[in-house]
């Protein structure tokens, strides 16, 4: 059906999913999901609904960058997806026990927009990893600080403090 077509490109234009995400929820194969977006996105063209290509960020420290560089808020989330148990015999098969919710997870990272649009999500971790630990890995840790710090490294330039006399002050 149209409306189905639509809700799908909706969805795939508005959350960044990948094709795989609506071809789950309506129960066909990701090659018609593809084939819906591309005859929906033209129609929603037309009628003047367009989705500006905007700002493309593939790295963590391009996300810092452009967060900074407008003042824009950024919300930093770690997220925990729970998994089933790793099959018996596997050697790191405790390291998917979190230590927050004593389930078998994986974890995330993901930075948003204050308006919640998605601009990075980190490669997954197990569930073992402690949310802090996660952030250091990624580099955010490194990034912030550096972007704390202002560009310059050039001290400047200053004269001798020269003692005056003694009834001065």
């Amino acid at each position: 059906m149209f409306v189905d077509r639509l809700l799908a490109t909706l969805v795939h234009l508005r959350h960044a999913v990948t094709h795989d995400v609506p071809a789950c929820w309506f129960g066909v194969d990701r090659s018609t999901i593809a084939r819906a977006i591309g005859e929906v996105r033209p129609l929603l063209a037309e009628r003047g609904c367009t989705i500006s290509r905007g700002v493309r960020l593939r790295t963590l420290a391009e996300v810092i960058d452009h967060l900074g560089a407008g003042g824009k808020t950024g919300i930093i989330d770690g997220t925990e997806i729970r998994v089933r148990r790793p099959a018996a015999g596997r050697k790191d098969r405790d390291r998917f026990i979190s230590g927050k919710s004593k389930q078998n997870a994986v974890k995330t990272m993901v930075v948003t927009d204050g308006d919640g649009r998605m601009l990075f999500r980190s490669p997954t971790r197990h569930g073992s990893c402690a949310d802090i630990t996660h952030a250091r890995r990624s580099g955010l840790v490194r990034l912030l600080e550096a972007a704390r710090q202002p560009r310059s490294s050039r001290m400047p330039t200053t004269r001798a403090w020269e003692p005056g006399p003694a009834g001065a002050w």
